[in-house]
């Protein structure tokens, strides 16, 4: 190249010998052949794409029979059952200020609070349950609590 001048990319007319119509007839299915490429390329990312986000949707997928029975199984020993019984522990005082809590599972384990409220002094105790009965000897108010904690009735 002499004087910095500088020659246009030769045509598909003068690369294969072709007549200008001919290489216009050449030139429509390449660029289609180009977009079909182009479009299974973007078909592909998405398809990738829309794989990554299935498999993370799987891996958060909602609990199948045996998670349900693990989850059933730990919600069984959770102390969920409770009933209160208030009480006026001795006859000279009203507004039934003392009561027996009990706070027990599906199988009747857990423990029974009692408080008992005097005109000087308040005093609270706590007994282990296991299997809807205790080591230690229940009053008939956290007999009462504990039954109702067990059958969900406040009156068993």
């Amino acid at each position: 190249m002499v004087g910095g001048a500088q020659s246009a990319a030769p045509s598909l007319s003068q690369v294969f010998g072709l007549h200008p119509a001919e290489a216009l007839l050449l030139a429509v299915p390449l660029g289609l052949a180009a977009i079909l490429v182009a479009g299974l390329v973007a078909l592909l990312r998405r398809s990738a794409d829309l794989r990554r986000r299935v498999t993370a949707l799987e891996q958060h997928r909602p609990a199948g029979d045996a998670d349900l029975a693990a989850l059933r199984a730990d919600l069984g020993q959770a102390l969920r059952h409770v009933a209160v019984v208030r009480y006026d522990a001795f006859g000279d005082m009203g507004g039934r200020l003392s009561f027996s809590a009990a706070i027990v599972d599906d199988d009747g384990d857990g423990l029974v609070v009692s408080s008992i409220h005097a005109r000087g002094e308040s005093r609270t105790y706590a007994k282990g349950v296991v299997g809807g009965s205790s080591d230690a000897t229940l009053t008939p108010e956290e007999q009462q609590a504990l039954a109702a904690a067990r059958t969900g009735k406040e009156n068993p």
